[in-house]
């Protein structure tokens, strides 16, 4: 049994890896060393996430809600000039995460992996990640 939880580690957090290191290298022009720095990861994470190696399961995913896409070019534009705090990074993480939730984007990815729940009207999720909306 996969829990809510487990989807959030396993592809939302590595697909928002994705987005950010596509956001200080393409878009804010670091270095994958210097992205790598900001990002607290190692040269080769990043190299992964960018061939697409790592975390791109759930990228599109994520890329679907303006919101979170919005957060994430925040996310890049203060990693990059150095004005992002631990607790910045972290607080836009778990915001990302409640707009997936409050969309219901994290309940379609949940039925994609546990097929069982698709027989459920109600969201399942919620026992765990209980709707903010």
């Amino acid at each position: 049994m996969k829990p809510p939880c487990i989807i959030v580690v396993q592809y939302v957090l590595p697909a928002l890896r994705v987005l950010i290191a596509k956001e200080l290298i393409e878009k804010r022009c670091l270095s994958r060393v210097r992205a790598a720095e900001k990002m607290e990861l190692t040269p080769a994470a990043i190299t992964q996430y960018l061939k697409k190696v790592r975390g791109e399961t759930a990228v599109q995913l994520v890329e679907s809600s303006d919101e979170a896409v919005e957060i994430i070019s925040e996310m890049g534009n203060d990693l990059a000039r150095g004005d992002a705090s631990v607790y910045d990074v972290l607080r836009n993480i778990c915001k990302t995460c409640q707009i997936m939730r409050s969309k219901g984007i994290l309940c379609e990815m949940h039925k994609e992996i546990l097929p069982a729940l698709k027989k459920s009207e109600v969201c399942e999720c919620e026992f765990c990640f209980p709707c903010k909306a």
